[in-house]
């Protein structure tokens, strides 16, 4: 493996190859934002997010898994996710809230500091997807939480998630989130 790695060192070859099959590179697909005063004043520069799976199938937390690979890289833009929600500015909750979760979900948003957003993710998260008017479920997060923004999807690709998140630094960085009344 040594000799390998001196080989490709020696010939300057790139180690990673970027794959054929993608018609374009992330960062053609994502363009790069550059967080203002408004959003340094905020958040510091950089956005946390504390990801809640409350009661999803699990395709969300996977597509939201992909964002700290190197392909799409969210941590480029200054957004990381974190264990606690103490030290999260964001909620990112996935799935249509199970009547098990929706205690945990508020607890969640209590612990958070101030000021504190919240988006959902995937249609679940929405209005219930297919478990909507289930029993065991809120059908959604706006019926347990005051929403902010919204991803579309069933489960909503890496590259969606990441230009919605873009999209809520901009809105922060322009005064426009959080929304007056929340």
């Amino acid at each position: 493996m040594w000799l390998e790695i001196l080989n490709n060192v020696r010939s300057r070859k790139k180690a990673i190859k970027f794959p054929k099959t993608f018609q374009k590179s992330p960062d053609e697909v994502i363009e790069t934002v550059t967080p203002v005063k408004k959003m340094n004043k905020v958040f510091g520069k950089s956005l946390r997010i504390r990801q809640v799976d409350a009661g999803s199938c699990n395709a969300c937390e996977w597509e939201c898994n992909m964002l700290t690979n190197p392909i799409y890289d969210v941590q480029r833009f200054g957004v990381d996710f974190v264990p606690s929600p103490r030290h999260a500015d964001v909620i990112l909750a996935t799935g249509p809230v199970s009547r098990q979760m929706e205690l945990a979900l508020k607890k969640t948003y209590i612990a958070m500091p101030e000021p504190k957003l919240v988006i959902s993710c995937g249609d679940c998260a929405l209005d219930g997807g297919i478990y909507k008017g289930s029993y065991a479920t809120r059908d959604g997060v706006n019926n347990v939480l005051p929403v902010n923004c919204h991803i579309p999807g069933c489960p909503p690709p890496p590259k969606t998630i990441v230009k919605e998140l873009l999209k809520l630094m901009r809105g922060i960085s322009s005064g426009s989130y959080p929304p007056k009344g929340s």
